[in-house]
């Protein structure tokens, strides 16, 4: 069932489709193409559907709504504007997909490295919604993915170079072996109930206090 209001004097809309499967933001300042964006959307399947006509404290809107995704309408971006939607949007957080009409040269590019799943050059048609929601969303995952592999992996080579001087230190202090350095450091983890590394970050941060 679908639920449209547009309340504001700048006809800043809430239209609603229950039940939810997906939640969607989509950003059209024009009451007409809003409306036709939520029929598109309509047709193409069962979504929570929040139509944001006013673009003022756009990132606040948005993180209120917290949405899976934003779809963005806009007819002929300039650069600037990409970028301060694209940042709005939270593209570390939700897909983001953008439809225009038309294109400068390099824009494409830049929506992508700015974090924008999907951008449709061509303006929005009934036909082409859902694959390209489904595009929009399995890129996201796929970077989201990437994001936290790298972030796992930075720890980890983090987490070695701190054992590795914790080692150091208990190899000189004690007068002990790399691998009894280890033993005891390890041992002394299962003790406190603490990560290796943590035991190895406070032991490395209390001998530099004492230098």
């Amino acid at each position: 069932m679908l639920r449209c209001s547009f309340t504001s004097a700048r006809e800043t809309g809430v239209c609603e489709i229950m039940p939810s499967q997906l939640s969607i933001v989509v950003v059209e300042a024009d009451r007409d193409r809003a409306l036709q964006i939520v029929d598109s959307l309509r047709t193409a399947g069962e979504y929570e559907i929040r139509v944001i006509s006013e673009p003022t404290g756009l990132a606040r809107q948005i993180q209120q709504h917290n949405p899976d995704m934003v779809l963005i309408d806009i007819e002929n971006p300039s650069r600037d504007m990409l970028e301060e939607l694209t940042l709005a949007s939270g593209p570390k957080e939700r897909a983001v997909a953008m439809f225009v009409d038309r294109s400068a040269a390099g824009l494409s590019a830049a929506a992508i490295e700015a974090g924008v799943s999907a951008y449709v050059v061509g303006g929005m048609m009934p036909e082409r919604i859902t694959p390209v929601l489904e595009a929009a969303i399995a890129r996201f995952r796929l970077f989201q993915r990437m994001r936290t592999e790298l972030a796992e992996t930075k720890r980890a080579l983090e987490d070695r170079k701190v054992i590795d001087r914790a080692k150091g230190m208990i190899m000189k202090a004690r007068g002990v072996n790399e691998e009894q350095a280890y033993a005891l450091l390890r041992k002394a983890a299962m003790d406190q109930n603490r990560r290796l590394a943590e035991v190895a970050q406070a032991l490395v941060s209390s001998a530099g206090l004492l230098l």
